[in-house]
């Protein structure tokens, strides 16, 4: 089924549910939000469990009307608080704390230290995989940062845009930026600082960091009646957490 039709039959879908017109969902800036979709993926969302069972089962429902089933397997629930395991057509409905979505990952508790943990970790993988490159005396240090920013920025700075960095964070990003030492082939044992290493490659990491945030966000506020600049600014009912 091509991209376009497939499309037509979610929106159909989407419609005879109700999710338009339906109360249940998470109110941000008087707004309310029970749906996200990409593709084939759907995100339901609700403030409470009774209220979340039921959109699902309702398009579970309309799915099936149309010839469409929804994968129960690769179904996740997680929510802030305490949920009870639910039960569908006899299979249990996996609870989890954290799920990887459009290649991010959000957590119960809604921190990016999770995510970006996640992506340096990925960043180690693929350093590790290019070693021999990165060591190679027949390869120049400018096609090697040429190369590292080509293969390994983009893994790291995936999702970069939305990230809410603490100090702890900031400098775990910061120190991603030592991984060029291995181009200079500078051992751990020699005494070298930090800074100087830095300004031998001149990475501009952090700068070009700071630069997509502004990006995204000048985006974002020159758009009108945006879902996404609803999400930034608007306010969302109850308390936050102590701490």
């Amino acid at each position: 089924m091509s991209p376009c039709i497939f499309n037509l039959y979610a929106e159909y879908i989407m419609r005879n549910v109700g999710l338009y017109e339906a109360q249940a969902g998470i109110k941000i800036a008087r707004r309310n939000i029970n749906n996200l979709r990409y593709a084939d993926d759907t995100t339901l969302m609700a403030e409470s469990e009774e209220e979340l069972k039921s959109l699902l089962m309702k398009v579970k429902e309309e799915s099936e009307k149309v010839g469409f089933k929804v994968n129960i397997k690769k179904t996740k629930i997680m929510a802030s608080g305490f949920i009870t395991s639910w039960q569908i057509d006899g299979k249990t409905v996996e609870t989890v704390s954290g799920f990887i979505i459009w290649g991010f990952k959000i957590t119960a508790d809604g921190d990016c230290s999770h995510e970006i943990k996640r992506c340096l970790l990925l960043q180690g993988k693929v350093m590790a995989n290019l070693d021999s490159m990165l060591k190679s005396r027949d390869i120049t240090l400018p096609t090697k940062v040429h190369l590292v920013k080509a293969l390994v920025f983009p893994v790291v700075m995936h999702g970069f845009e939305s990230w809410t960095t603490k100090k702890a964070e900031c400098q775990r990003t910061d120190a991603f930026e030592l991984w060029y030492s291995r181009l200079l082939r500078v051992p751990w044992s020699a005494r070298r600082f930090n800074q100087s290493i830095l300004k031998e490659i001149r990475p501009e990491h952090s700068l070009e960091g700071l630069m997509l945030k502004c990006q995204y966000f000048g985006h974002l506020m020159r758009r009108t009646d945006l879902l996404e600049k609803t999400l930034m600014l608007g306010k969302i009912e109850g308390r936050r957490r102590k701490g």
